[in-house]
């Protein structure tokens, strides 16, 4: 199979063959049809977060079973699905506590070495030489998951619509169900209009929050958001964006502010957004040391709730974003603005990097 394959940081990834990955217990194998481009993955290709190569990116995936390994049941060949970038494994501490998002072995295997649960990574060269994962390398023609992470795509729903569920929507669910508990006519910020923070503006609309005020440097992007159904948006480029938040909110500020990119500016704009009592929930995924700035006083004399989310809970949570999306009160696919065939799969981060991605993008592979 063609896999695009990241050798060093700051260098383009190869688009090489590999040998087909076989899935093992408990595990499945999926065609990929389509793959998004996340800005976790460019995290990686930076050298930001650490990670061994030669590897596979890619978590966002939509496709068909080719494979079904031992112990699998529920699945069979050619069932449209979609994966969850967290693999939880269902058996550590933290999977029985119902905290899958932060599961154990997902971390101490996959993000800290690039393999699956048995040790070993299912990605090989012709030659034999490993080839480390990251999630379950869906930036390839095929690539094998524990099927803990793999939910069925609804009937009449597109594979190309549903990649960016599996991250950027769950992502952006955990943080507005289970780190904020945002209810209806709670006013929330969104910090950055990308691909979580699209997420974040469609979710918000769906739980009902008004206003909802998105925040970003990009005119192209806060008129996306717009779309999305953002109420209210801010040139944080231009203006104070927490005092024109206050503003907008009548001087207040809002109930819930969600940091969507991972940097400290943007970490500043929401910590001073909140009302006294209010959230800050950190969601972007920040390179390695960078540090927030926060006074102890202010925060205990305001009662400011500082919170950090990873993601949903996958087995509990996907099959309810797959339903809304079935039903048709979310549409992921109006946040995806691009599409790249797979021998294009570099120009899409490239794009990412230098913040022309409006929302999503997709990486078409079968």
């Amino acid at each position: 199979m063609r896999a695009a394959v990241h050798t060093a940081a700051n260098q383009p990834m190869r688009i090489e063959q590999l040998a087909d990955p076989r899935p093992k217990l408990g595990e499945v194998a999926i065609d990929v049809r389509s793959c998004g481009a996340c800005h976790t993955d460019l995290h990686v290709l930076k050298g930001e977060l650490p990670f061994p190569t030669p590897t596979v990116l890619g978590h966002e995936v939509a496709g068909m079973i080719s494979e079904v390994g031992p112990g699998v049941t529920g699945f069979e060949v050619g069932d449209r699905v979609v994966t969850s970038f967290i693999m939880p494994c269902g058996q550590c501490e933290q999977c029985a506590r119902g905290n899958e998002e932060i599961c154990q072995r997902f971390f101490e295997f996959n993000r800290g070495k690039g393999r699956l649960y048995d040790d070993e990574t299912r990605l090989f060269r012709p030659d034999g030489e490993p080839v480390w994962m990251y999630s379950m390398g869906g930036l390839a023609e095929r690539c094998v998951t524990p099927a803990t992470s793999v939910y069925r795509v609804p009937e009449g729903v597109e594979l190309t619509d549903v990649a960016s569920v599996g991250c950027a929507t769950m992502t952006a669910y955990g943080a507005l169900r289970h780190a904020a508990n945002v209810h209806v006519g709670d006013a929330v910020a969104v910090v950055a209009a990308g691909g979580v923070g699209s997420a974040l503006i469609q979710l918000a609309t769906v739980f009902g929050a008004s206003p909802i005020v998105a925040v970003d440097i990009s005119e192209e992007k806060l008129a996306g958001a717009r779309k999305l159904g953002a109420t209210h948006t801010v040139n944080s480029a231009e203006v104070d964006a927490s005092a024109k938040i206050r503003e907008l909110t009548g001087g207040r500020g809002v109930d819930v502010a969600f940091e969507a990119l991972g940097a400290v500016a943007t970490f500043n704009i929401a910590r001073d957004a909140v009302v006294e009592g209010g959230q800050v929930v950190v969601v972007g995924i920040a390179a390695r040391g960078t540090t927030g700035e926060f006074d102890l006083a202010t925060i205990a004399r305001r009662k400011l709730q500082i919170k950090g989310s990873y993601g949903a809970k996958p087995r509990r949570d996907m099959p309810v974003l797959l339903d809304l999306v079935a039903r048709g009160l979310l549409r992921p696919q109006d946040a995806i603005s691009r599409h790249y065939p797979f021998e294009q799969v570099q120009d899409a981060y490239d794009a990412l990097k230098h913040g022309e991605t409006v929302g999503r993008a997709v990486i078409d592979i079968g």
